[in-house]
């Protein structure tokens, strides 16, 4: 476990609901030699006149000093676009107002792990991309030292340019087509943090200007000569099966172009691969295709399709029926075990148990689901915007009888992931389509058939005991049933993991015909709300205070030799010290009412402190304090812009939003009946890293997690009452007001 001397820097501002979910990279390094970097060269305005050199797979320079950075990952907000440039940039030494950025395509020759999921982008990133960087600058400095008759060692380089002992200078361009001689170096000298000029400090995102004036940048902004667009008729509830359909009206309404059926050469792909099932929302679909996307979406309202019932229609009640029935059961799988729950349990002073349960959630990213394809016997060409270009390249290929070397992968920005991007069956829709046509199509969504025929965060339900023997926990005995898939691997290995003699975590799940997949913050998004309100209510039962029942657990982890922990009880025990003394934990006025919540995962350690008042009878969240151990921050604004985003999104998702199904069927199909946390909800988020020199880690999702646990804590505080059950406007009589006026 590794440790360093470290301090916090604070960030304060007024927050609202963003975008956000962090991804998955790392990079290799592969050479082709660039042009020019003069002294003092200012870029130009329009970089397309410029005569730009490769120097590598991520980097080429124009002979006025102008750099182009090639982003290789998925950007669905997280900042990646900005903050993988700004690593190279670092290393190649080059200055950050002469970069220009433009994103990747799918290249497995020169990039690994092409991939936006789990916050690990920058993390797996880090140093392979400052390898990058440095191998370039130390290349071009050994060609400068060459051409001079020095040694290298006698030579730096600042914003583009080498300079000798002597003074002399050179620009990197001088110089490039001498480097681009030489043997690539093995070894390369990194900076030392106390010598960054770029990373640490504050950048824009890259896209800002497009952004905000509308220039094409998503997947919905992709045109291409010839393209038309298709919509897709899915089955109307989960389980049920196309058995005819009558498309004659739909094809005599104006701009119709054809009708087909879809899904069985996916559906083939799938029952090929069947870990792949979650990625097919419906093996038998019809796609209406037109000139525009207004006139595929009137059509396919116009086609008389006949649905039978499959596979079982399931409600709501249904699927709780069989969660509860499977934490009463005894068919787990045991995900850890140490010790012996069951003799710390019998030997026990008092035991403490309790059940919290979660609903299904669809992602709702702002921008629906949308993919271009064109299938021709030469290439499968496809542009969008998806968090698994490679995988996804795979699969289409995979499904048309093709090699992935046909597939040319081109990725857009996205408006918005959070994991419902991992999965590309729009994707393959888009493919079949165009392959049935033989046209450049994009398949377009509409909001209804994102929300409800959508990928889902299954629903779950955790049971949690624990034993309290002479005024200690001996025992800790967790318990999860979910549709379709049980958390992964590492979660057991998290905290409390290592800090009770006796802990077991069993996982039973149901298999649902509900799609089920990654959402913001996988399976941590409800954990860690329901074992942090556990162990509050575990301190109140054994009457110590819940923050030293915390450090007192942390404690014991402190020297492990067990390698399975994740988190680092030395970084844990610092962000629950300064987020204490950061929020006035304890110290507040009348009125104001504290919830407290530490929490590791995607390798980042966060602690929050929600401040709740009662106003008119109802409870208004009015500041997180939010402090975070993510080692080396890269882009401080872009990290602020992660963190609130996510506090905001735990707490919207916890105290409001609901999902339900009825015969198969969602009962939501669009934002008029699901609830979302509104702008003026949004509450003060105070941010806080703790600084230190250790490489980055995830950023995109660990602040979301906690935060529905400090609210709900801090409701305890206010109420004298707990929530065992999320969305919180659940629980009316908790919240002090009729449900029907928060949903209002």
């Amino acid at each position: 476990m590794s440790t360093s001397t470290s301090s916090s820097i604070t960030f304060s501002r007024r927050s609202f609901i963003r975008t956000s979910s962090l991804a998955s990279g790392g990079l290799l390094i592969g050479f082709n030699l660039f042009q020019a970097c003069k002294p003092k060269a200012a870029p130009p305005i329009d970089i397309s006149q410029l005569n730009f050199n490769d120097f590598n797979a991520f980097i080429k320079i124009a002979d006025n000093g102008a750099v182009t950075i090639f982003s290789p990952n998925p950007e669905i907000g997280q900042g990646v676009k900005t903050s993988m440039p700004m690593i190279i940039a670092e290393e190649l030494d080059v200055a950050w107002d002469n970069v220009f950025v433009q994103q990747g395509i799918l290249d497995t020759n020169n990039y690994t792990r092409q991939v936006a999921g789990g916050s690990q982008s920058i993390r797996f990133g880090w140093d392979a991309l400052r390898q990058t960087g440095a191998t370039a600058r130390q290349m071009l400095v050994n060609a400068a030292a060459a051409k001079w008759g020095v040694d290298a060692s006698e030579c730096t380089t600042s914003e583009g340019v080498i300079t000798n002992a002597k003074g002399e200078t050179l620009g990197y361009g001088d110089v490039v087509k001498e480097a681009s001689a030489l043997e690539v170096p093995e070894d390369v000298t990194l900076k030392e943090p106390k010598d960054y000029k770029i990373i640490g400090k504050d950048a824009g995102n890259v896209d800002i200007d497009k952004i905000i004036t509308g220039k094409p940048l998503f997947g919905l902004d992709y045109k291409a000569e010839g393209m038309v667009y298709a919509c897709v008729l899915r089955p109307p509830a989960f389980g049920k099966v196309l058995e005819s359909y009558d498309d004659t009206e739909a094809r005599a309404m104006p701009g119709v172009i054809d009708v087909v059926r879809i899904g069985a050469k996916a559906q083939s792909l799938f029952e090929e691969i069947p870990r792949l099932q979650n990625m097919i929302v419906a093996s038998d679909k019809v796609a209406v295709v037109a000139k525009t996307t207004w006139e595929a979406m009137k059509a396919k309202k116009a086609i008389k399709a006949t649905w039978t019932d499959g596979t079982p229609m399931e409600s709501t009640e249904f699927q709780n029926e069989q969660l509860m029935g499977l934490l009463d059961g005894n068919t787990f799988e045991t995900l850890r075990s140490d010790g012996d729950v069951k003799k710390a349990f019998a030997q026990a002073d008092q035991t403490l148990e309790r059940t919290y349960e979660s609903p299904f959630l669809p992602h709702n990213c702002m921008e629906p689901m949308n993919f271009y394809a064109n299938v021709t016997d030469e290439k499968i060409h496809l542009v969008g915007p998806i968090q698994t270009p490679e995988g996804t390249a795979n699969f289409a290929a995979k499904m048309l009888g093709r090699e992935a070397t046909d597939v040319h992968l081109e990725m857009t920005r996205m408006g918005g992931g959070f994991g419902r991007r991992l999965y590309g069956d729009f994707v393959l829709e888009a493919t079949e389509i165009s392959d049935a046509i033989k046209k450049p199509v994009k398949m377009v969504s509409t909001r209804e058939d994102d929300m409800s025929t959508g990928i889902y965060r299954p629903s779950i339900k955790y049971r949690i005991k624990a034993s309290i023997k002479d005024g200690k926990v001996t025992g800790y005995h967790l318990k999860e049933a979910s549709i379709n898939t049980n958390m992964y691997g590492l979660i057991p290995n998290f905290f409390p993991a290592g800090a009770i003699e006796n802990y077991q975590v069993d996982v039973a799940n149901y298999d649902s015909n509900v799609t089920t997949g990654a959402w913001r913050a996988p399976y941590t998004n409800f954990l860690a709300y329901a074992e942090q309100s556990f162990f509050d209510e575990l301190a109140e039962l054994m009457e110590v205070d819940r923050i030293q029942l915390r450090l007192d657990l942390l404690q014991k982890v402190k020297g492990t030799t067990d390698e399975r922990i994740q988190y680092d009880p030395e970084r844990m025990e610092k962000v629950i010290k300064t987020a204490v003394e950061k929020s006035g934990w304890g110290t507040k006025s009348e009125g104001t009412y504290q919830g407290f919540v530490n929490y590791y995962c995607h390798n980042s350690h966060v602690a929050e402190v929600a401040d709740v008042v009662i106003e008119d009878g109802k409870p208004v969240v009015k500041k997180i304090t939010c402090v975070v151990d993510c080692g080396i921050v890269v882009n401080p604004l872009g990290a602020l812009n992660q963190i609130e985003g996510g506090v905001i999104d735990g707490v919207g998702h916890s105290m409001y939003s609901d999902f339900a199904f009825e015969d198969g069927a969602p009962t939501t199909k669009n934002f008029d009946a699901y609830r979302l946390i509104r702008m003026k909800e949004a509450p003060l988020v105070e941010t806080h890293f703790i600084k230190n020199e250790l490489s980055p880690t995830g950023l995109g999702e660990p602040t979301l997690p906690p935060a529905g646990g400090a609210v709900a804590n801090a409701l305890k505080a206010a109420t004298g009452k707990r929530i065992y059950q999320q969305p919180f406007i659940k629980n009316p009589e908790l919240l002090q007001v009729p449900a029907k006026e928060i949903l209002g």
